[in-house]
């Protein structure tokens, strides 16, 4: 039994009602991310030969964890683009310009799952719909589930990490620039990377 979703080991007790874990029954409730404790992070491939990673340090989200009916669970992130941070102040203002994400017109990437399945163990899979610039494509991100525990603070509080692969021209992010070794400044395939600490609502 998952956080996110169930799978019955034969096909014999397939349409059997699942059995729910106490403890995971347990973490049922609503979830606040806590950007403070999180990362949204990237990488991609500069100039063919090295990475360059990146974050997003303003953003809000929320979780819904359903542990008597996994499948119910839900995430939701709100990004705010122009916080993107590669360590270099030319290249961020670059990523913010036209040529990337166009931060003025498109202030927000938003993520709404749409649906949630467990693989085994502490691993699960989400997908949802990804918008960046306006456009809306899915994507699929792999989940590991950290654990639960109650901080010093009274916090109840579940983390995950996540990875996932996208092709950046899928969302009009085109721009580039031919080397003259061949090959392109940029590459099209950026890994997303996410730790994250959510808080359960009172």
């Amino acid at each position: 039994m998952g956080i996110f979703s169930s799978k019955n080991d034969t096909a014999e007790n397939a349409s059997a009602p699942a059995a729910v874990n106490p403890d995971l029954a347990a973490l049922t409730g609503d979830y606040t991310i806590d950007p403070a404790h999180s990362t949204l992070g990237f990488v991609a491939r500069h100039a063919m030969v090295t990475n360059v990673k990146g974050t997003f340090n303003d953003f809000t989200g929320t979780l819904r964890l359903d542990g008597s009916a996994p499948s119910a669970s839900t995430a939701s992130v709100d990004v705010r683009m122009d916080s993107i941070d590669t360590g270099s102040e030319d290249r961020d203002n670059h990523l913010r310009s036209a040529d990337f994400f166009a931060t003025e017109e498109f202030p927000e990437m938003t993520f709404r799952s749409t649906k949630a399945e467990a693989l085994g163990g502490n691993d699960y899979r989400i997908t949802g719909d990804l918008t960046i610039r306006g456009i809306t494509r899915p994507v699929t991100i792999d989940l590991e589930f950290n654990g639960a525990a109650k901080d010093p603070f009274g916090n109840e509080r579940v983390g995950f990490e996540g990875r996932a692969e996208i092709l950046r021209s899928d969302w009009g992010l085109t721009w580039n620039a031919a080397l003259e070794t061949g090959g392109v400044l940029v590459s099209d395939r950026i890994k997303l990377n996410f730790d994250i600490s959510a808080i359960r609502k009172a």
